[in-house]
């Protein structure tokens, strides 16, 4: 096996945008939102393109305070794409999310990074940046379907206590599914790269082990705190 891994030709790598457009026709043809996931595709392009020229000096930098940034931008971004399901935005529901993914981010970050790896400094970037950005996007992803599923049981007039349960078990569906299909389904990236890039499979095991456990925990965390702080401010608005 080569241990270096290979540059993808352009050409070769246009070859991956066929299942994309095959799925925005479908969303076309079927008269759905085709607009936004063009819109998305061209939006992850620029900001792959972008942070490709940024990681190169955040990585070789040892000033914990840029990395500290770049880990607020990634918390603040994070938290604003989480609610943007929600149909009926309240002027709160930013917070809530920014709390909640926060909470589980950082806690589930300093676990992984000074109990599970003891990084040496601290912010380590190759591995700190990487790993948040992993923790930060599975939170916001369970946080978004839980806003999502909470805010459509509530509209039917779902008692908030059963509300709560349903959007929480919804938004572990995803995550759930995949520690069901690691291993036996899928090989995730973290695993798939470690070995392509000449990694023992035994190391990889361990360190995909690690991922799939940080990913579940923080989505769970970051879910529960978020429906926890809805329940409570509907709670309160219901009781004025």
């Amino acid at each position: 096996m080569n241990d270096v891994v290979e540059m993808i030709p352009i050409s070769n790598l246009a070859l991956t945008f066929l299942p994309v457009i095959i799925v925005i026709g479908i969303l076309y043809r079927w008269s759905l939102d085709a607009g936004t996931s063009i819109y998305a595709v061209i939006r992850m392009l620029i900001q792959l393109l972008l942070i490709g020229y940024a990681l190169v000096y955040i990585f070789e930098t040892d000033n914990a305070w840029v990395v500290i940034l770049v880990l607020t931008i990634m918390l603040l971004a994070s938290s604003w794409i989480a609610i943007r399901p929600i149909k009926h935005k309240k002027s709160g529901d930013y917070l809530k999310a920014f709390i909640s993914i926060s909470i589980s981010g950082i806690c589930t970050l300093w676990l992984i990074t000074q109990a599970v790896l003891e990084l040496q400094p601290w912010f380590l970037p190759h591995y700190m940046i990487p790993l948040a950005g992993m923790i930060f996007a599975n939170s916001m992803n369970s946080v978004s379907l839980a806003a999502e599923r909470y805010e459509s049981e509530i509209a039917n007039g779902v008692p908030i206590i059963s509300a709560r349960h349903t959007a929480l078990h919804a938004a572990l569906i995803p995550t759930i599914n995949m520690l069901f299909a690691v291993g036996l389904v899928s090989l995730p990236g973290m695993m798939t790269g470690q070995i392509l890039s000449g990694v023992s499979p035994h190391v990889a095991v361990r360190y995909q082990i690690m991922v799939m456990c940080m990913i579940f925990g923080s989505a769970g965390i970051a879910s529960a705190c978020f429906l926890t702080l809805a329940n409570l401010n509907l709670a309160t608005k219901m009781k004025d």
